[in-house]
């Protein structure tokens, strides 16, 4: 007799032992994820197996987390010790599920590479909220628990949903992510607003790197956190080349009253203010948390140039007035200040001129950081390859800029950037972007249709566990 059929061919491939051990708990979260979504695609038990509600709830507990913030291990594995003790409570029912089963051996997996304990305590699906009016996200649950009351007391509405989070980045020469996950490459030289809202600006200044081409850089970022009543006045904080401070330009470090936040310890609460500075790298990291409207900001300094990263609840950044629409986040760059066509990102017809070091001024014992060279179209690419191992729009941005600048430093800035996405971007499922014409589904496997690629993980996983 043979072996029992897989029902994708190929998929005989992905279910090596080795494969499945490495990549176990991605294919389990896959199927309870996927299963969940898609009702009478997938094995299913009685009605009374409460499987996807555990998994709906731990999706719940974890979607405002980020690895940026102190306190994430903590909560998470929380998170991980209440979705166990749901799984418990319904293994009765659930027998034979395969959602159910996948969901155990997932949490198990999650557990021992979080070196979480399985003795501690967990999360709350219905907690108490501590109402703390200056941490934006004890103030959103309990307007959300106060909403889902009241709506279930008095109708059979549906509750309002938690905060949404948007995320903008820029970097190089610059290239812009906005709000919208509109990948564009600019000029804009001279001061340009990012975000204008009620709560927060953040202004860039951009400089021409070479002579000759139309592409800048940033070398000044200000970030005004706008006074919110009974939390924080006015901070400003600036940076410019090589000057990138831990402290706003009053001195200060922090502002506002303490507010609850999870430390580091399994079960330890701590406070922090509700506006603080973190240094992670002396001159050249810098991150800003202002938890009174839950908005997360690093700023980096890379060779001679800065980068920026934000994530902001999309409530707030929608919160401006007609004065102030031109938001490059929000609405991305004019027409005219467009180097990309609609996505796709010209390579340069000729390598720069190496004057880029002869344009920044020189100071006494000052040791330039930038190193230029003339890069052909493959050797940018291969240097790029040293750093980024996907050729979404990140690799050809670090492309495009080595080509533009011939500095070896702005390969740093597009690896760096991407890494802050990632902290900070709260869709994974949109993290990947590709230049329009650079990338397809041969060429790309990572961008195949998502119900086509789980379907083949599903398979891969059953054959091996036959």
């Amino acid at each position: 007799m043979g072996r029992a059929g897989c029902c994708c061919r190929g998929a005989e491939r992905l279910a090596s032992p080795s494969l499945v051990r490495r990549f176990r708990p991605l294919l389990l979260l896959i199927i309870a994820l996927c299963c969940g979504a898609h009702i009478g695609q997938c094995q299913v038990a009685a009605p009374q197996c409460r499987i996807q509600k555990c998994t709906t709830d731990f999706v719940s507990l974890t979607s405002h987390l980020t690895p940026a913030v102190d306190g994430f291990h903590v909560e998470f594995c929380k998170a991980l010790r209440a979705y166990s003790a749901c799984t418990q409570r319904t293994a009765k029912s659930c027998r034979g599920n395969l959602v159910f089963h996948s969901a155990v051996l997932g949490i198990s997996d999650l557990m021992s590479q979080r070196n979480c304990s399985r003795d501690g305590p967990t999360s709350s699906t219905h907690p108490e909220v501590q109402h703390e009016p200056c941490n934006y996200h004890s103030r959103t649950q309990h307007a959300h628990a106060h909403a889902h009351a009241h709506l279930h007391a008095h109708s059979h509405g549906h509750s309002h949903s938690l905060p949404v989070y948007l995320f903008c980045g820029l970097f190089g020469d610059p290239h812009l992510r906005t709000f919208k996950d509109s990948f564009q490459t600019c000029k804009v030289e001279g001061a340009w607003p990012l975000i204008d809202n009620d709560y927060l600006s953040v202004q860039v200044t951009n400089v021409p790197v070479v002579t000759g081409s139309s592409a800048t850089a940033t070398n000044k970022i200000t970030i005004i956190f706008k006074p919110y009543e009974g939390c924080t006045d006015q901070r400003v904080y600036q940076a410019v080349t090589d000057n990138l401070p831990a402290a706003f330009d009053d001195g200060t470090v922090s502002s506002g009253d303490p507010i609850h936040l999870s430390a580091g310890a399994e079960g330890a609460t701590g406070k922090v203010r509700a506006l603080w500075i973190s240094e992670r790298s002396p001159g050249r990291h810098v991150e800003l948390h202002a938890g009174y409207i839950g908005v997360t900001v690093i700023v980096r300094q890379l060779g001679r140039y800065l980068t920026l990263a934000v994530r902001i609840p999309e409530e707030l950044a929608q919160a401006y007035d007609a004065t102030q629409d031109l938001q490059l986040c929000l609405n991305g760059c004019p027409g005219g200040e467009r180097i990309d066509r609609a996505g796709h990102l010209p390579l340069p017809l000729a390598p720069p001129a190496l004057g880029l070091q002869l344009q920044q001024p020189r100071r006494p014992g000052f040791s330039p950081q930038t190193q230029t060279q003339v890069f052909s179209v493959e050797g940018a690419k291969e240097r790029c390859r040293e750093q980024l191992d996907v050729q979404d729009i990140y690799f050809h941005s670090c492309v495009f800029d080595l080509l533009t600048t011939g500095d070896a430093n702005f390969t740093v800035a597009a690896y760096s950037a991407q890494k802050d996405m990632e902290s900070l971007h709260p869709h994974r499922d949109r993290w990947r972007i590709y230049p329009r014409g650079a990338a397809t589904a041969a060429l790309h496997p990572d961008s195949l249709p998502i119900g086509r690629l789980a379907v083949l993980l599903l398979c891969a996983l059953s054959a091996a566990l036959v």
